[in-house]
């Protein structure tokens, strides 16, 4: 019987051999094929599929450009969050924007909420094959982000922490952005108001909290939103000590719904929720569906990112523009690894605003 004998897959350098060409120039039909002739490259492609060449080596242009040509982003969410939560899509989605035709991909790090083994997660980051980081909303004493800031690449915040002074920078005034859908509640008759927020700290905390541990929050965001709110409450004469604060350690839809039942059944009086993010204010949607409310003829609710199902529900939210967001900080971190940005650190606030929608009316009688 006659062995066979496998045909070689061959390298760049034999396939150059046998094309008569140098072995730049089998290189530029796969990574610069505008210096080539279309009828040259035609040439050189077939002879490499016959010989099942795949092409140049990754890992070996990767060191010899000294570039890995990936953008990692930084996600203290579980994997599944970045493809779940409607407003990350968009942030992602505006990042895949900015990658486009310049030949960068995205790495995705998710190292979790803070419940999950920190050394594994540091590990994460470290292992991490990328030119630079966006960091997206983390905690300013987040061992992660201490983990990034040690790999000595460039790196972007985006949403928080607000105040890192090296750090370049993208986000939105969350303070601000939150007083409108404040103000709207406030317009239509409340004084008996809610607010159902998202995790304010690093270590898990499901359940209410009180006004020194929203001052002590070190996520930014989240605290920033709550203030914002608050002081619009206080602005209309009502005591901020008076409007009860759940929070949720996660921004899924069963946690969601599971703080709606708490805030509402813990204090059956309110009128009306304000949510700090349009996740939270779905679960009140749904719980108060459940429970036979209307909204807002029984209960008046306000969102806030403004994500595309938001806006097809009729949601009272505030839209901050995500994908314009991803997109900016993709921009801000591409100039930093070509050493093109204007500055070594650019801050970026995006606009917000508010859209009213269907679901604030006045209180119930």
């Amino acid at each position: 019987m006659k062995s066979v004998r496998a045909r070689s897959r061959g390298t760049l350098a034999s396939l150059a051999a046998e094309l008569g060409v140098s072995s730049t120039t089998v290189s530029n039909a796969y990574n610069h094929p505008d210096q080539l002739s279309p009828a040259l490259r035609e040439r050189i492609l077939a002879a490499a599929a016959q010989r099942g060449y795949p092409g140049p080596d990754p890992t070996a242009r990767s060191l010899r450009t000294r570039r890995a040509g990936s953008v990692g982003v930084l996600l203290t969410e579980r994997l599944s969050y970045a493809f779940e939560d409607l407003a990350s899509v968009d942030f992602l989605a505006g990042l895949a924007d900015s990658s486009a035709g310049t030949g960068t991909s995205l790495t995705l790090v998710p190292v979790g909420p803070g419940d999950e083994d920190p050394d594994d997660a540091r590990g994460l980051v470290q292992r991490a094959v990328v030119d630079g980081f966006i960091v997206y909303s983390v905690a300013a004493d987040d061992p992660n982000l201490a983990a990034a800031r040690a790999t000595g690449l460039p790196i972007v915040v985006c949403d928080q922490p607000y105040d890192l002074p090296d750090l370049p920078f993208v986000g939105i005034d969350d303070h601000a952005a939150i007083r409108p859908a404040a103000a709207a509640l406030v317009a239509a008759g409340h004084t008996r108001i809610g607010i159902l927020a998202k995790r304010l700290s690093r270590t898990r905390l499901d359940g209410p909290v009180n006004p020194s541990a929203i001052d002590r929050a070190d996520l930014h965001v989240q605290r920033g939103r709550i203030r914002g709110a608050l002081a619009e409450f206080a602005g209309a004469g009502i005591d901020p000590a008076q409007v009860p604060v759940v929070v949720r350690h996660h921004n899924d839809h069963v946690t969601a719904v599971d703080g709606a039942r708490e805030l509402l059944t813990s204090h059956p009086d309110l009128t009306a929720v304000l949510c700090t993010t349009d996740s939270m204010a779905f679960g009140v949607l749904d719980f108060a569906r459940a429970q036979g409310r209307s909204v807002p003829g029984d209960l008046s609710v306000t969102g806030f990112d403004g994500v595309t199902l938001a806006v097809n529900r009729g949601l009272s939210t505030v839209s901050q523009p995500m994908r314009a967001k991803g997109t900016a900080a993709g921009d801000m971190l591409g100039e930093l690894i070509a050493g093109t940005a204007e500055t070594r650190t650019p801050r970026r606030i995006l606009e917000t605003r508010f859209l009213p929608g269907r679901t604030v009316g006045p209180p119930a009688s």
